[in-house]
């Protein structure tokens, strides 16, 4: 595929302007058994240029083309490749191009993905085109700003559908077993949000608002489709943005689509979502968690078809406000529509905890950055572009007001729809509602990097009121910008075991040191929060006093976000070495089995995982693990039976789990065996207990067999391959080694699975030898897939487990030689930077108390 530069794409931009096009499918054999490798695409192109004479090209990445003619005469094919594209010579002002070719069906999940249901052997196809993959299924000119409408036409096997992101216009037969789908020609759109998905489709359908409402999956997963629950959140979202956006949802339809072997959580098909199966589909009992989640990612989706869809960024530069805008609505949507009304709390917990890793690496980046091509971009879908970029957007809503926002957005979008704008036009229109000029705020946001840290410094005199508080800003060496923050500081007083909140100001903190003379002569709480209601993006600090409050009475906190405020700062003081692992865990052990809230749970005991796994120091870790263990063995027989609580905790037992005492338990569990009250042992979670016993030795092969056997489906066959890589034998990893570096191009979920199982933190020396092919091998490895699958390779197969100088040195090595792609090296150096930490988080858990 084409490296498309922005250089080129400006002026392409500038020479073009795409009508329409025509795309004809024939995917009439893709469920055969043989003849499946490729499918006939033919498209029409219809295009003016505003310089007659001059030269352009089309992305065309297929398998091989037919034939191809500008306006009548044939085009010179000699210089075609999937690489180049084609070269158009000699356009005139009104051009009509058509374009006959084979394209490969693909198993990477980027362009025409093909996957084979083992439950009925059923087939199903589901296109995936960001950042530019349309260009794989047929000829276009891939860049966002060239939008223009499309006509679907899809040849398909008889009992099959297909699904675009307009209406079905008619049908007619194609042959003895096969049948034309035509689609209604669409509103105007760019290529990357275009979708076609073809297959024995399961199908629900509601109407809500006079939108026509989609619900689809396949045949054999129809029974884990809760199209109920699903509509609930779609409907409610639609409501709500309706309401605040002022603009309706512009397409007749809206189709949602769960599709197997995804790669991401969604993808923003104007009309046609596509949506990861195995993340949203339940199969077993979830917790809350995962439903919050799941609504997330709906509202996620919903929320670009105004802001990505309707009004489109110019080119990728802007990617980090397409994916924070709707990162940022969601959560805000979620709060306000759904019965998730913490979910506040969850993005402070999950995505910006995402954030602020991702802007402590030395590959950290400006919110907004230019993107030179396309390889550029396709590693900058990162924590710093999603969930940043949101806190940014949540902090320049605390600044200007929700009204201002929600009135500037609404001017955006009126001004804007079917058109492509850039930031500097949504500030303009943000300018004019509030009244507050905002360059200086984007400058300092969004066109620098790294995360500033807030530190109370307090002094408190006899009477045990304030003599002085003054918040302190730290900005680290290399990227030292000091930014201006609006925080709430909230001051709570523990009362009857509960923590209150007295008081809460609203200030603003810029420079070195910000002193806040409303406290001075005010009796100091138990606890002094700064960020209260999480405003800003910033690492959070808190003084001496109220630590020892927050170490003895983190559940106590009546709201759920200040506790997730308190429990951020611990973790955020562990991975930069102020505070040692083995105290996190005690906090954690001791505050969790109190907490209520399941996404505090479920990221806390994460996050207490990672530490032992990385952080500990290794002579400690077995000890920490132990502990882990036993407060969740405890945790999950006093909770709730039958709870999403108890199976957070039985899952984390299972992920604790070391001793052969403990092992035993689980073993008992799969066998009905003493089993806590309530507790179903159902698929998802047989599956989490198999893998904890073969990665530590206490199963194998057959018990693996055995539970593939009764469980015939995607899911199980993704479980399985995970649990066989996970098989603490050296033949075993060098067989999973040789697969994952071999020449045979795996299918992403299992490639993804052998990934997720070859490293495990209880087999650290067994997969130590594995540093140096490592390095080998990644290099061969990156230029030999597609993008998605090469980046899971680097960051899946780096060792990083192996903390250590040796690893350092290692990746060092790699890192001085030359001819390495730009986005690799970032990748790699991404996992030295992790490795570093963990030796600074060792070093202070091995250190005298």
């Amino acid at each position: 595929m084409r490296n498309l530069t922005q250089v080129e794409a400006t002026e392409r931009g500038r020479l073009l302007d795409v009508t329409g096009y025509d795309i004809r499918l024939d995917l009439s054999s893709a469920g055969r058994a043989a003849d499946n490798r490729t499918f006939r695409s033919t498209t029409e192109v219809r295009f003016r240029c505003a310089d007659p004479g001059a030269t352009t090209f089309i992305e065309l990445a297929a398998d091989s083309v037919r034939a191809a003619t500008l306006n009548g005469a044939p085009v010179d094919l000699s210089d075609w490749s999937a690489e180049a594209g084609l070269t158009l010579p000699g356009l005139a002002a009104e051009n009509i191009l058509v374009v006959e070719a084979d394209f490969l069906y693909s198993s990477s999940g980027q362009g025409l993905h093909r996957s084979v249901d083992p439950v009925d052997g059923e087939t199903y196809l589901y296109s995936q085109f960001e950042t530019a993959d349309a260009q794989r299924v047929f000829a276009c000119f891939d860049q966002p700003d060239l939008k223009s409408a499309f006509t679907w036409h899809a040849t398909v096997p008889a009992h099959w559908r297909a699904v675009s992101n307009m209406p079905v216009r008619d049908e007619e037969p194609a042959g003895a077993d096969s049948k034309t789908i035509h689609f209604v020609p669409s509103a105007v759109m760019s290529t990357y949000v275009t979708a076609i998905c073809a297959g024995p489709y399961h199908e629900v359908r509601y109407t809500h608002d006079g939108i026509d409402l989609g619900y689809f999956c396949r045949a054999s997963m129809s029974q884990y489709l809760d199209s109920a629950d699903l509509n609930l959140v779609t409907t409610q979202g639609f409501d709500f943005f309706h309401d605040q956006f002022g603009v309706r949802y512009p397409l007749p339809k809206y189709d949602q689509v769960w599709v197997p072997d995804f790669n991401a959580g969604a993808m923003e098909n104007f009309g046609c979502v596509t949506h990861a199966e195995a993340h949203y589909l339940f199969r077993s009992q979830e917790t809350d968690f995962e439903y919050e989640q799941r609504a997330n990612t709906i509202l996620h989706e919903l929320a670009h078809m105004w802001f990505g869809d309707l009004v489109t960024m110019r080119w990728w530069n802007d990617l980090w406000l397409n994916e924070s805008f709707a990162e940022w609505a969601s959560h805000w949507a979620n709060t306000n529509a759904t019965r998730f009304s913490d979910a506040w709390t969850t993005f402070l917990s999950v995505r910006k905890n995402w954030g602020y890793r991702q802007d402590q690496l030395s590959s950290t980046h400006p919110v907004y950055c230019e993107m030179p091509d396309l390889e550029a971009v396709e590693v900058n879908f990162d924590g710093i572009t999603y969930a940043k970029g949101a806190s940014v957007l949540k902090q320049l809503v605390a600044y200007v007001g929700e009204g201002p926002f929600r009135e500037g957005l609404r001017s955006y979008f009126g001004k804007y729809a079917w058109s492509n704008a850039t930031f500097d036009d949504l500030l303009t229109e943000l300018e004019a509602a509030s009244g507050r000029e905002l360059r200086k705020f984007a400058a300092e946001w969004l066109e620098t990097a790294q995360v500033n840290t807030l530190r109370p410094e307090v002094s408190i005199g006899p009477d045990g009121t304030y003599q002085s508080v003054v918040v302190l800003q730290e900005a680290p060496s290399e990227h030292p910008t000091l930014r201006t923050h609006r925080i709430g500081v909230g001051l709570y007083d523990l009362r009857d075991g509960r923590l209150v909140r007295r008081d809460r100001i609203e200030v603003d903190v810029a420079g070195e040191r910000t002193e806040l003379p409303q406290l001075t002569g005010v009796t100091a709480p138990d606890v002094l929060l700064l960020n209260d209601d999480d405003l800003t993006y910033a690492k959070l600090r808190l003084d001496d006093r109220s630590m020892a409050a927050v170490v003895q009475h983190i559940a106590a906190f009546e709201s759920s976000l200040p506790r997730g405020l308190c429990w951020a700062a611990a973790w955020d003081m562990v991975r930069d070495a102020e505070l040692s692992a083995r105290d996190y865990v005690a906090l954690a052990l001791t505050g969790l089995p109190a907490e209520t809230d399941i996404n505090l749970v479920t990221q806390t005991l994460r996050q207490a995982a990672a530490t032992l796994t990385s952080y500990a120091a290794p002579d400690w870790a077995p000890t920490g693990w132990g502990q882990l263990a036993g407060t969740a063995s405890t945790a999950l027989r006093a909770a709730e039976p039958g709870s999403g609580l108890q199976l957070t905790w039985a899952r984390t037992y299972a992920s604790a789990a070391r001793s052969e005492t403990e092992l035993a338990v689980l073993r008992g569990w799969l066998d009905g065996v003493e089993v806590p009250g309530g507790l179903t042992i159902d698929t998802e979670l047989r599956w989490t207990v198999l893998r904890a016993l073969v990665a530590n030795g206490a199963a194998g092969r057959a018990e693996i067999d055995a539970e593939l056997s009764s469980d015939r489906t995607s899911s199980g066959e993704r479980e399985a391959a995970l649990a066989y890589a996970l098989i603490p034998t050296a033949e075993n990893k060098a067989q999973v080694w040789r697969t994952l570096t071999g020449d045979e191009i795996l299918p992403n979920w299992r490639h993804r699975a052998l990934l997720q199982g070859f490293q495990h933190p209880a087999q650290v020396e067994l997969t130590a030898p594995y540093v140096e092919p490592f390095f080998a091998s990644v290099g061969r490895v990156w230029a030999s897939r597609d993008s998605e699958p090469a980046q899971e390779f680097v960051m899946l197969a780096y060792p990083a487990y192996q903390v250590g100088e040796d690893t350092v040195r290692a990746t060092d090595g790699w890192l001085a030689e030359s001819g390495h792609p730009a986005s690799l090296r970032r990748l790699v150096a991404e996992g030295r930077d992790g490795v570093l930490r963990a030796l600074r988080a060792r070093a202070k858990d091995s250190a005298p108390a």
